[in-house]
Formats: structure tokens, C-alpha cells, sequence
């Protein structure tokens, strides 16, 4: 059952996507409001699969790399819907809803688990993996902000705006998005990263900082810290911290890819 609850999941993510498509064209309160509508089904159906996965299958299992697709889909969810809370705005679904679609359409697929070392505590394990996914999805937030900045900003110089474009928050909005995003994703991402490499040393004896997944997510949150650095203290602001906050997404997909040779798994 959890994949039919994941593939309804899939069916009202569907509705979001085609939200984002539409809206880059033109703007719709409707179909906003449907996405929105569809996207609540879509979390409600995506935790059950979650959960009844965590009830039925095997401990490891939980840790596959489809189900931890699957958890980063709902949690990044989860950022957009505070958002929406907060500032009213369907405006970062355009990013959101297809990269939500395409991690649950990955894990609908039914890919082979990839699974962690049964060596690993499983406790400090699901804490490691929460807090990281947690901040992996600040980041994807983070970037719609900051692709919607440059967006926004190209679209006020041009005096055109079509679409959702014409109603797009003010960049100062967007900006704040794009910061309170930052700052409450690196706690997790830094906590996660302890407690991963304290598992590493409890586990393997030692930390392994050639290991590609350690070295590239050291590398992402180096590149998240001196984002909020450059923000915080040099007061970067607009178009630098957008293009700064697009290279810690890109470095965060990397240290995701990367996750297929991280050395704490076994084939």
C-alpha cells in the first residue's frame, strides 16, 4: 500500500507541476488555489506512505534512497507551505512543486534501495538524516527565492510582465524569503553534519574527509556559511547573495549525487 498512497501522492504533486507550467505564461487565483488544495492531499498522502513504510518494512529499509527521496519531497513541501503561511504567495511553487514532482516520480518508480551500514546507530541515524534533508530543503527554498529575485528584477527593468511575473512579491519580499530560508536551514544542515561524522567516528574509527559525500557536504556548508556570512555582516542584499544562494544549490545536487558512493552505504 505505501506505493499507491505514494503514486496518489505523485497524481496531486501532478496538479502543482501544471501550475508552474501555466504560470510562467499566465496568471491564475484558480488555478492557484487548486495547486494549493492538491499539494495539502499531496503531503497528507505522502506522510501515510511514509509512515505505513515505517511500520511494515524492514529497519534498514527506511533509510533506502527512495524513501529518503521521498522525506526531502514532503519536507521542502513543508518550507513552502510555511512560506505561503507567512507571506501569502504561490510565487516559489514555479521552483517547488517541479522539483517535489520529480523526487516523488523518482521514488514512485520503485529504484532500488540504496542502504547505510547496519553498523550505524539507528537513533543518531534518523537524526543525522532529518536534520540534513531539513536544511537540503532551506537550500531548494532558498534558491526559488533567489531565482525569482533575478526573475523579478530582469522583468522591473524590462517593464514587461506576463503571468505569475506580474505578480510576483516586491524583491525586498522576496529577498527576506530568500534570507529567512538561510538562516533556518543552517542550524540543521550543521547539526546534521556533527552528528554524521560523529557516526563516522563511532562507526569506521575515524572521519574520512576524502570520502566524497563528507568532502562535498563540508563543501556545501562552507558555501552556505559564507552566504549568510556575506549577508549578515557585509549586507549583500539583491542580485550577489541570489547568485551566491544559486552556488550553494548547486553544490548541495552535487552532495546529493553523490550519496550513490558515500561510504557509509552497501549496495
Amino acid at each position: 500500500m505505501p506505493i499507491v498512497w505514494l503514486r496518489v501522492a505523485l497524481v496531486c504533486y501532478g496538479v502543482g507541476l501544471l501550475y508552474a507550467l501555466v504560470a510562467l505564461t499566465r496568471a491564475s487565483d484558480l488555478l492557484s488555489r487548486i495547486a494549493l488544495h492538491a499539494a495539502y492531499l499531496g503531503m497528507i498522502f505522502q506522510l501515510v506512505s511514509l509512515a505505513e513504510t515505517a511500520s511494515t518494512a524492514p529497519q534498514l529499509t527506511l533509510f533506502s534512497a527512495h524513501n529518503l527521496e521521498a522525506l526531502l519531497a514532503l519536507l521542502i513541501m513543508t518550507a513552502f507551505m510555511i512560506v505561503y503561511g507567512i507571506y501569502k504567495t504561490t510565487s516559489p511553487g514555479i521552483v517547488v512543486f517541479p522539483l517535489v514532482f520529480l523526487l516523488t516520480f523518482l521514488t514512485a518508480t520503485g529504484q532500488q534501495p540504496f542502504l547505510f551500514s547496519p553498523a550505524a546507530n539507528r537513533g543518531w541515524l534518523i537524526v543525522h538524516i532529518c536534520f540534513i534533508l531539513a536544511g537540503y530543503a532551506a537550500i531548494v527554498l532558498s534558491f526559488g527565492a533567489s531565482l525569482l529575485y533575478l526573475i523579478q528584477e530582469r522583468s522591473l527593468k524590462s517593464k514587461r510582465a506576463s503571468g505569475l511575473l506580474s505578480r510576483l512579491p516586491a524583491l525586498e519580499v522576496i529577498d527576506e524569503i530568500g534570507l529567512r530560508s538561510l538562516l533556518l536551514g543552517f542550524p540543521f544542515m550543521t547539526v546534521g553534519l556533527i552528528v554524521g561524522m560523529a557516526l563516522a567516528q563511532q562507526t569506521f574509527g575515524t572521519v574520512n574527509f576524502l570520502d566524497p559525500k563528507i568532502f562535498l557536504s563540508l563543501l556545501m556548508w562552507a558555501v552556505y556559511m559564507v552566504l549568510l556570512y556575506t549577508r549578515w555582516s557585509s549586507g549583500w542584499r539583491g542580485r550577489r547573495a541570489a547568485y551566491l544562494a544559486s552556488g550553494a544549490f548547486a553544490a548541495a545536487v552535487i552532495a546529493w549525487a553523490a550519496n550513490t558512493i558515500h561510504r557509509f552505504g552497501v549496495s
